[in-house]
């Protein structure tokens, strides 16, 4: 099996996590190629698809609370989010659904996005975001809050509590808050506290990933090729089916004694001594 071929099997069998990862670093690769060869098309391309913290823009740019979650500044920024994404998903499809994942994984984005929009507006900041850091945030937050006291080995730190590895992220948005990236740890602290929310309302029987469920089941339904109208299969009933036949064998014996009949009168008699009647259905008998 090639590469290609052990790349596909491993999207197709990963799961919706591996998937993201898979989707995570194709785009990432492409916008890598255009940054170095078409740096003008490159910066067209990012301007449609990051987030603005200017609210003028996310009205006629919506869709850019999710996109900007996808685009990552270099190597180094994707190659953490994605180490940072698979420890993630691995905890919380320990307790919850695949489908739970990528509607908290969406949903964070947007309200991290949402968060960032609103923190900039009011501290009257003009700066873009991308990056799926708050959005795996909201995973490792979410896992915490259900099972604080889950246990991890650790390479060379030895047995951890989930609690202490999402207390360790917090704490380093919370010093780097007024230092560079203000935008990126706002927007994490905003994917922490909807992981958090997240699990609260499940608690009390509100899964708020059913939106996004919901909205991927009416799209896939609306775009899946109907099938065609199968055929109908014809029930026949076998008792009336074996009458015909039996029918039938009597109506040929009758024929065929009738035939012998006058065939026996033919070699004594001869053609001749057959009556009209005779005749007639011996013509009809050898069509």
């Amino acid at each position: 099996m090639g590469i290609i071929d052990d790349l596909k099997l491993q999207y197709k069998t990963g799961g919706i996590a591996m998937q993201l990862i898979f989707w995570n670093i194709g785009i990432a690769i492409v916008f890598f190629i255009l940054q170095a060869f078409l740096p003008l098309f490159f910066s067209k391309i990012l301007y449609w698809l990051q987030l603005s913290s200017l609210p003028s823009e996310l009205i006629y740019k919506p869709w850019t609370l999710i996109t900007y979650a996808f685009l990552h500044a270099n190597i180094w920024h994707l190659l953490f989010n994605l180490l940072v994404l698979n420890f993630a998903s691995r905890l919380f499809l320990t307790f919850f659904t695949e489908k739970q994942f990528l509607g908290l994984y969406i949903l964070a984005a947007i309200f991290a996005g949402l968060i960032f929009v609103a923190a900039f507006f009011l501290l009257q900041i003009n700066a873009p975001l991308i990056g799926a850091s708050a959005a795996i945030m909201a995973i490792v937050f979410a896992s915490a809050t259900y099972s604080p006291m889950y246990q991890l080995r650790l390479l060379l730190i030895g047995n951890v509590k989930l609690w202490h590895i999402a207390a360790v992220f917090l704490i380093l948005d919370l010093i780097q808050l007024p230092a560079n990236n203000m935008g990126g740890h706002i927007a994490h602290l905003g994917g922490a506290f909807f992981g958090f929310l997240y699990i609260k309302l499940l608690q009390n029987g509100t899964d708020l990933s059913l939106i996004i469920t919901k909205i991927i089941d009416f799209f896939a339904n609306t775009f899946k090729p109907k099938k065609g109208t199968p055929f109908k299969k014809v029930h026949r009933n076998p008792i009336k089916q074996q009458q015909k036949i039996t029918n039938k064998i009597v109506a040929k014996d009758k024929t065929q004694q009738q035939i012998d009949d006058i065939l026996d009168k033919i070699s004594q008699s001869g053609y001749d001594s057959l009556t009209k009647d005779e005749k007639e259905f011996l013509f009809k008998a050898g069509k």
